[in-house]
């Protein structure tokens, strides 16, 4: 049969080379060795594998198993289009690589996209557009509770915890974050030597395990919060209630990963598998929330706190509103992570369809707040694939203060997107702590390129508001950006989502776009 064609002729192959041997000259043992180990290894699979391919197809069914590992590789570099790609597709990951590199990014003969496709989408540019700000704009962090706020960029390094990226990785990202004036979130692994040396400004993540402010019984440690808060460096807290990519799941560092380092970072057994729980022991309501909140500004003089989600059953926003309300106790920030954000590793079934997208998340947060007429007092920052100035106009105008972007800053550090993140074989260096990988990875470059793509973004994003007509993100609108609904309607973004009023839910609930979810809402419990 022609399956068994690989292994017949291993045999003979096998069987010629051992009457070479005998009958011609020792050097054949060269040739022969390896057909026979072939025909061991054949016949093992025949007789003996438990793997079902193998006993049916001995030998040849590892071509199947290297076609496998081929198969992302080469449909990544010979198959995919410039815009079919996932998660990124070329064109974006190469509009990160040029600005990275400091290079141009212009492309000549027309998009490439479908303008008549639907979900196609556009922004509407003024006949009389103004000059462009040479400069970045800020965003101030921090109510009316708040010290010590902060300027924020409108373009910042999202969450990404050491650990997950390599020390190199975090040196780099943090130099391009002092570089180019923009803030570095730590994740929420803890605050590393990686993430001072630099001197870029940090915005502490906190998450469940509550990593470099915990005891010995994974309990909120507040004396270790409030030593570590007061260094220079962390300019804001932010509570992490979920993520995207894993929205109301826990996470696990397996044990081999557990290196020294990252075990004093976090404050955890080394070489020890460590699991972070899905929920808060800290709070389990609104208000706890609220209270656990007024605790960390507190116990850090009042730098900004805030928190981030992923939205998943809105009644639990709108109890947070309330407990809002009630107890007037603000966040000085919330960031909204939409369903389509990334991660080290998830299973495949949380990272497709658990959470909400960033488009419907943030708008909802945004109508939400401007309803309970809190929207002024709060600021909103998102990240979710945002990895151009196109898509930081998308976010601004679905209801965003400013952006965090991850994976484009894990582009222009080099990053290929091979998508082995969880095996430690990164083929770059910024997602292993082998360091016989970590090793191609150098900061005092890399950090250049970090600091590059966020300059060149931004001021492309000040052009296209220049283009806009306008001379502010402040003055951005839903009215600005359009969508092809179908082959002959387009509406713009203010024709499709609900717009609230400005204290609707207040004045008037029964008759709001939220009535039900906000009957359903608490404020004492989730």
């Amino acid at each position: 049969m022609m399956r068994y064609i690989p292994l017949l002729l291993s045999v003979i192959l096998a069987l010629l080379g051992c009457i070479l041997v005998v009958t011609a000259s020792l050097h054949w043992m060269w040739l022969t060795i390896p057909f026979l180990l072939l025909t061991g290894v054949g016949f093992y699979d025949l007789f003996f594998s438990s793997n079902n391919v193998l006993r049916n197809y001995p030998l040849l069914g590892y071509l199947r198993f290297a076609s496998e590992e081929l198969r992302p590789e080469l449909h990544q570099y010979f198959v995919e289009s410039d815009t079919d790609g996932a998660p990124f597709n070329r064109n974006s990951r190469q509009i990160v690589y040029e600005r990275a590199e400091d290079e141009h990014e212009e492309k000549s003969f027309g998009t490439e996209l479908d303008v008549y496709e639907a979900a196609y989408e556009w922004l509407t540019h003024s006949i009389n557009p103004r000059q462009a700000s040479e400069t970045q704009f800020r965003v101030r962090i921090g109510g009316e509770a708040c010290r010590h706020p902060y300027e924020m960029s409108l373009l910042n390094v999202s969450s990404m915890s050491f650990g997950s990226l390599s020390a190199n990785a975090i040196l780099a990202l943090n130099g391009g974050a002092r570089l180019g004036g923009f803030a570095h979130a730590t994740g929420e692994g803890g605050i590393s030597p990686y993430h001072l040396k630099p001197g870029g400004d940090l915005v502490w993540e906190i998450g469940t395990a509550y990593f470099g402010c915990r005891d010995e019984n994974g309990n909120f440690d507040p004396e270790q919060f409030q030593n570590k808060a007061a260094e220079p460096a962390v300019k804001c807290i932010t509570i992490k209630l979920s993520q995207g990519a894993k929205a109301g799941l826990g996470g696990v560092m397996p044990a081999a990963k557990m290196s020294e380092e990252i075990a004093e970072t976090r404050g955890v057994p080394a070489h020890e598998k460590c699991i972070s729980p899905p929920g808060h022991s800290e709070f389990d309501s609104p208000r706890g929330l609220l209270n656990f909140i007024q605790r960390l500004r507190d116990l850090s003089d009042a730098k900004p706190v805030g928190f981030k989600l992923c939205v998943g059953r809105r009644s639990e926003f709108l109890g947070i509103c309330k407990a809002m309300l009630q107890t007037g106790i603000l966040p000085d920030y919330i960031i909204v992570d939409g369903g389509e954000g990334g991660t080290g590793a998830a299973p495949l079934e949380y990272q497709d369809h658990v959470g909400a997208p960033l488009a419907e998340g943030l708008h909802f947060v945004h109508q939400s707040l401007i309803a309970c007429g809190l929207r002024k007092q709060i600021k909103l920052g998102c990240s979710g694939k945002v990895d151009s100035a196109f898509e930081m106009i998308r976010r601004l105008i679905h209801g965003a203060d400013y952006c965090n972007a991850a994976r484009a800053m894990m582009f222009s550090l080099g990053c290929i997107q091979a998508q082995i993140c969880e095996t430690n074989r990164c083929p770059t260096g910024i997602t292993t702590q082998d360091q016989t990988r970590t090793r191609g990875l150098l900061p005092e470059v890399k950090q250049y390129r970090v600091r590059y793509f966020q300059h060149s973004t931004v001021m492309e994003f000040n052009q296209i508001i220049a283009s806009l007509g306008l001379s502010s993100p402040d003055q951005l609108s839903p009215e600005l950006l359009m969508r092809r609904v179908n082959a002959t309607t387009v509406k713009s973004y203010a024709e499709i989502f609900y717009q609230a009023k400005e204290n609707e839910l207040q004045t008037s609930p029964t008759d709001s776009f939220w009535k039900q979810d906000w009957a359903k809402a608490s404020s004492e419990h989730f």
